[in-house]
């Protein structure tokens, strides 16, 4: 593809909440090609957090979306090599990769959590994000000091 640039594909809304986050999220989830049954490992995990976070006065859906929110870094460092030298160069992510990210890390981290179900162990990791703690707000942070570190070589920047 010299020329034009791929389409993006447009992702339509989940029945239940309407919303193509969710959506994307579902997809990102699926084990081969069984969407219906991650979308059931979704809603129980919503469900969950409905009941874990009762007290907060905020819907599941609120509540994943501010753990998404405080799990998608805003900058990471990538690999540049200049003259010889390999540097660590801090970038800005775009949105759409920012989400991407945030996704994909809040998935990965369920999956490795000990639990039950699918649904229990996603449902910990988004009320673990939601409260700024847990392995998907670690991997953040850890992103965003190495970012910082890496400041001094943000000259290199492409």
């Amino acid at each position: 593809m010299r020329k034009a640039k791929p389409k993006k594909r447009v992702i339509l809304p989940d029945p239940v909440y309407g919303d193509s986050l969710v959506t994307r999220f579902v997809n990102d989830m699926m084990i081969d090609g069984k969407k219906s049954v991650a979308f059931k490992i979704f809603y129980k995990a919503l469900e969950i957090v409905g009941e874990k976070t009762k007290e907060t006065g905020k819907t599941p859906t609120e509540v994943w979306k501010k753990a998404m929110e405080n799990i998608t870094p805003d900058v990471e460092v990538k690999s540049r090599r200049i003259g010889g030298a390999t540097f660590q160069v801090p970038m800005e992510i775009r949105p759409d990769r920012k989400e991407s990210i945030g996704v994909k890390h809040l998935i990965r981290y369920a999956r490795l959590r000990s639990g039950h179900s699918m649904a229990e162990k996603l449902a910990a990791e988004i009320v673990a994000a939601y409260n700024e703690e847990g392995a998907a707000f670690k991997k953040k942070e850890d992103t965003h000091r190495m970012a910082e570190a890496n400041k001094a070589f943000a000259f290199f920047r492409f």
